[in-house]
């Protein structure tokens, strides 16, 4: 998805943070392993994988919270990694967080009112009267009571601590909100609730969505675009029903396979994926996903495959989907881990 901007919203460009291990300058846990992806205005992009891929890490990266490696984030066109902390400090207002967790993310003893109206005081944006009158007018906008701002955080629901979240990040108006799995905490119901929220603000001010989640439903339902991570890089990137309908890389077909079918009489083909998520410390060289596919073939094992545009707006970092060695995928295909 794009819009008529000259440039995207955001632009990753080979995006890499590493941990040095304790005791050691040689051995790095790469959480964040070299990836790139753009963000338009009024987008919301789905970062999908498993626990430990490096999508929290990716999120954090771009705002600057974890200091990335190498590689670039332009925000508007500005290289946020190359400003110091002064000329960040104004970019950072258009950047906001949702966070995971609603409960540990507000302070226990400060009344949610001033928790939401907090940024506004940190930028100096308008007097007490305003910010006031600023926080009044965000409670009501994500469906809390002005009466309610002074009361304190265990007071409230999760789904209205999430609001609460919500409403803190909305209150500096922002261009980009990176949503943390945002409802990954939450009832079902409540789920709803939050994402109808999110995507009603979407439209109403054009705000873009870094969506970070594993809830494969939650990311089809609100996303404009899906990037599937595993061990720390992007492994498929496309518009959501092209994703959802076709994957064409075998990860994504094993995370699709795995949601369960509440219809009993359905059937379908799951591809037999073998084997644990390797250790972030020693990676399997090639494809990270090598030791676990059931396609691999020689390349996969010692050449890094790179994410390549296969079809319009479709990339996958695949060698079996490599002009030189493609082939369809066998979903009934068996495996043959023997190797490893």
């Amino acid at each position: 998805m794009s819009d008529n901007s000259a440039v995207p919203l955001l632009s990753v460009q080979g995006l890499t943070a590493k941990y040095a291990l304790r005791g050691s300058s040689r051995r790095f846990i790469f959480a964040v392993d070299g990836i790139s992806f753009d963000i338009w205005p009024g987008e919301t992009l789905g970062l999908v994988g498993e626990s430990g891929c490096g999508k929290s890490t990716t999120g954090r990266s771009i705002l600057r919270l974890v200091q990335p490696t190498a590689g670039s984030v332009r925000f508007q066109g500005i290289d946020v990694t190359a400003l110091s902390k002064t000329e960040f400090r104004e970019i950072r207002r258009k950047m906001q967080l949702v966070f995971q967790d609603p409960y540990a993310s507000l302070n226990p003893r400060m009344p949610v009112g001033e928790a939401v109206g907090e940024p506004l005081l940190n930028f100096g944006l308008g007097d007490a009267k305003a910010r006031r009158q600023r926080v009044a007018d965000l409670f009501a906008r994500v469906g809390l009571r002005a009466d309610l701002m002074d009361k304190l955080p265990h007071e409230f629901s999760g789904g209205q601590r999430q609001r609460i979240g919500i409403a803190r990040a909305l209150s500096v108006d922002p261009s980009l909100i990176v949503a943390d799995e945002p409802v990954s905490a939450l009832d079902v119901s409540v789920q709803a609730q939050v994402i109808n929220l999110l995507m009603d603000i979407q439209r109403e001010r054009r705000i873009a969505y870094l969506f970070i989640a594993h809830d494969l439903a939650v990311v089809q339902h609100v996303s404009h675009r899906v990037a599937i991570m595993y061990l720390g890089r992007i492994v498929e990137l496309a518009e959501t029903q092209a994703l959802f309908d076709e994957p064409l890389h075998p990860y994504t077909e094993a995370l699709l396979a795995s949601v369960p079918n509440p219809d009993p009489d359905a059937t379908r083909v799951t591809p037999k994926v073998a084997g644990e998520i390797p250790s972030p410390i020693d990676r399997p060289s090639g494809c990270h996903f090598h030791t676990r596919c059931p396609y691999v073939i020689e390349d996969c094992t010692t050449v890094v495959p790179l994410l390549r545009e296969v079809r319009p707006g479709h990339h996958v970092a695949c060698h079996l989907r490599s002009p030189a060695t493609a082939r369809a995928i066998d979903p009934t295909a068996s495996v043959d881990n023997g190797d490893y």
